[in-house]
């Protein structure tokens, strides 16, 4: 269920100068204006690992070790961590990478994925915006052609209380454009703005009659959708454009695609783009499965790095690439291993970040953070500082509780540029 934003005059209305004016105290507050900073990158890109990578057989190897596992340990041009061998092309970029040795509590799937996509446990009470809500709330532009929250590859968490407007536009595979943006047959653009006045005035009555604030959400996603329609930028979802080196940079998958488009798109003016890479519940069949999803990753996380630094868009772009957990040290009877929260890795490049740092380590058997960990409401804080959002900014849901960004969550600084 999706909630909406209220009015600055409904919320006076409905909560009376008391709540408001504490409301007001927490929003421009010092403390907040001191969190935030200049930013340095005005778009992201989400790589999601979906199901849970294995830290071990990903960004922290263990080499030598009875957790180990076969895959073998390779240097970077970080110098500062290892990559295991399936990795060879982030390898080649991990100078612009730093990584964030992660822990968190919530080993279930859809709690995990809740928490790392929004900084907050789930709450029956509210639904708290994922990470692309909040900045299509707080950096998108509200006249774009193009939407400001992009998911490829499956559905992105939404928005929350700030509502539908501020939802993810969802592409299930990428390469051709959105369905759907041409007119109906015998619709012309004439008889498509009659249809769009006469809806308007319907939902204008509407919302008179009733108060929903529902309504405005619902109207700024028609009038976003129309202005997609109507838009030559719709080109960019087509990758038949691009030369085929480009395309081979990115490697041959749906994932080094998604990755591809989500460059396109934040060259034109989107926000944020998530790009699923999903298959990583390896409780079975571990590491063949793990060599298959991770030459996808390879091509797809190092190809967009080196894409975008081309392009001189990298020190603009934040990326980030994460998964809900990581997976159990010990290896179990079906050549997998299991759900593990408290051990995790998290990689960042690009705007606002340093490269080539590890900060936080793993012990030997990568059973426990033994120094420096990272919740995720760190984490959370870390991105929207390179984004130049204050991490502790707050807002009120509809129902007048105030909602921060992060959940007291505090920047690495380690990785900070």
């Amino acid at each position: 269920m999706t909630h909406h934003l209220v009015s600055r005059r409904s919320l006076l209305v409905a909560s009376g100068s008391g709540l408001a004016g504490a409301l007001a105290s927490r929003l421009f507050s010092p403390s907040v204006a001191l969190a935030a900073s200049p930013p340095r990158a005005k778009a992201c890109i989400v790589l999601w690992l979906n199901g849970g990578p294995s830290h071990i057989d990903t960004f922290d190897p263990k080499p030598g070790q009875p957790t180990g596992g076969p895959f073998k340990a390779i240097k970077t041009r970080a110098r500062t961590y290892e990559l295991s061998e399936h990795l060879p092309g982030v390898a080649e970029v991990a100078d612009k990478i730093s990584l964030l040795r992660m822990t968190s509590k919530e080993g279930n799937h859809q709690r995990a994925r809740y928490l790392v996509h929004t900084g907050y446990a789930p709450n029956p009470t509210v639904v708290h915006p994922s990470l692309g809500g909040w900045v299509s709330h707080e950096l998108g532009d509200k006249s774009a052609e193009l939407p400001q929250f992009v998911s490829v590859g499956g559905p992105a968490p939404g928005a929350g209380f700030l509502g539908v407007q501020h939802g993810p536009f969802t592409i299930q595979k990428a390469g051709a454009p959105p369905a759907n943006l041409t007119l109906a047959r015998n619709v012309d653009d004439k008889r498509l703005d009659g249809r769009l006045g006469a809806l308007a005035a319907m939902e204008g009555d509407f919302e008179r009659r009733t108060g929903d604030p529902q309504v405005i959400g619902r109207r700024r996603v028609y009038e976003q959708s129309v202005r997609l329609m109507r838009s030559p930028r719709t080109k960019l979802f087509d990758l038949s454009d691009e030369p085929e080196r480009t395309v081979k940079l990115y490697g041959d998958s749906d994932f080094g695609r998604g990755c591809l488009l989500a460059r396109r798109l934040v060259e034109g003016g989107t926000r944020l783009v998530e790009v699923v890479l999903d298959g990583w519940d390896t409780h079975k069949d571990g590491f063949e499965r793990g060599k298959r999803l991770s030459a996808a990753l390879d091509g797809g996380f190092s190809g967009l790095v080196r894409d975008l630094a081309d392009r001189k868009l990298l020190d603009s772009t934040l990326v980030v690439c994460m998964g809900e957990f990581g997976r159990t040290p010990k290896i179990n009877g079906d050549e997998g291993r299991d759900h593990y929260p408290q051990v995790w890795t998290a990689a960042l490049a690009g705007g606002g970040v340093r490269g080539g740092v590890a900060h936080g380590k793993s012990d030997a058997a990568g059973a426990k953070i033994v120094e420096s960990p990272t919740s995720v409401p760190d984490l959370c804080a870390t991105v929207f500082t390179a984004l130049g959002v204050a991490p502790d900014k707050g807002l009120s849901t509809p129902s007048g509780r105030p909602i921060a960004v992060t959940d007291g969550g505090s920047p690495v600084r380690a990785v900070l540029a």
